[in-house]
Formats: C-alpha cells, sequence, structure tokens
C-alpha cells in the first residue's frame, strides 16, 4: 500500500512539473522546452518502472490539455504519445535501472529515438500538415524536416544523459518500497 502511494505520488508531482512547464510558457518556446519533458520522462520510467513514462505522459497530457483549450486533443494526444514512446524504447532496449544504475547508452537511445519520433510527427501535425507552414521549394521542406530531427535528436540525447546522470548519481537509492 505505502509503495503504491509512493508511486502515485512520483506520477502526480513528474505530471505537475510537465503541466506547469506547459502552462506558463507560452506554445513555440515551450515545445522548444521538450528536454525538461523528456527528462521528467525518463525519470518517471526509472522511478516507477514498466508504464511510468505512459502514466505520467497521461496525467501530464490531461492535465496540459485543460490549460490549452485551443490545442487540448493534441497536446493531450503528444504528450500521452510522448510517454508511451519512452515507455516502449525503455523496454525494447532493456533501459529500466538495476541495482548499479541505469545503463548510460541504452537510456540516451531510447530517449533519442522517442523524443525524435514525437518532435517529427507532432511538426507535421501541427505545422505541414494543416499548411500553417507552406514550404515550397522541396529543399527547404527538407531542410526544415532536418533541423526539426536534429534539434529533436539533440534534445533526446541530453535529456537521457542528464536522467541518467541524476538517477545514476543522486536517485538510484531512493527506494519505493
Amino acid at each position: 500500500m505505502v509503495q503504491r502511494a509512493k508511486r502515485i505520488f512520483v506520477t502526480a508531482l513528474f505530471s505537475s512539473i510537465i503541466f506547469v512547464v506547459n502552462f506558463f510558457v507560452p506554445p513555440p518556446i515551450s515545445n522548444l522546452l521538450i528536454v525538461v519533458q523528456a527528462v521528467i520522462l525518463a525519470l518517471s520510467a526509472l522511478f516507477v518502472g514498466k508504464g511510468g513514462a505512459t502514466y505520467v505522459g497521461l496525467i501530464g497530457g490531461i492535465l496540459s490539455a485543460l490549460s490549452r483549450p485551443a490545442f487540448g486533443p493534441l497536446t493531450f494526444l503528444f504528450t500521452f504519445l510522448y510517454g508511451t514512446l519512452v515507455d516502449t524504447f525503455f523496454i525494447v532496449f532493456k533501459a529500466y535501472s538495476s541495482g548499479a544504475g541505469a545503463n548510460r547508452n541504452r537510456v540516451i537511445l531510447a530517449m533519442t529515438l522517442s523524443t525524435t519520433i514525437i518532435g517529427f510527427v507532432s511538426y507535421y501535425a501541427i505545422a505541414v500538415y494543416p499548411g500553417i507552414i507552406q514550404l515550397t521549394p522541396p529543399e527547404l521542406t527538407l531542410m526544415m524536416s532536418g533541423l526539426v530531427i536534429f534539434v529533436a535528436a539533440g534534445s533526446g540525447i541530453s535529456a537521457g544523459y542528464a536522467s541518467v546522470y541524476l538517477w545514476n548519481k543522486y536517485l538510484k537509492n531512493i527506494n519505493l518500497s
């Protein structure tokens, strides 16, 4: 019972951090701060275990959607999908923490792939598909897509490194049971 309450507390804490970033930072800039959300999702996967990032993405998505009624459904969808991708890649690469700590390369790879995918999908769904950004020459379209992938991958790498550093140095000895 105590273990479950502690996991719920960690999930609520991390979800509220995602909500605060999405609420107080306006949308174009908040998308650049995806590294904060990535670190939070990685740490929730390490703290809670399987499904941790998905729970945080679900609750953080609901809270963020309520704060942005115009973009509510998309905000919820992408936050939830991001948490699901993090958990999926943590399972695929076996990036969950053991007694010795988290494997840096596996966590960085999981976070890089999940952040790159969510960055690229959200860019196309919000900017390119509705026609908000008109990229007429094909070279410009390719360049913008490459830039989005580059920035998302860089955010995933830095978030993966930061979360593993925080976990292995300070947080791995915190017992939730």
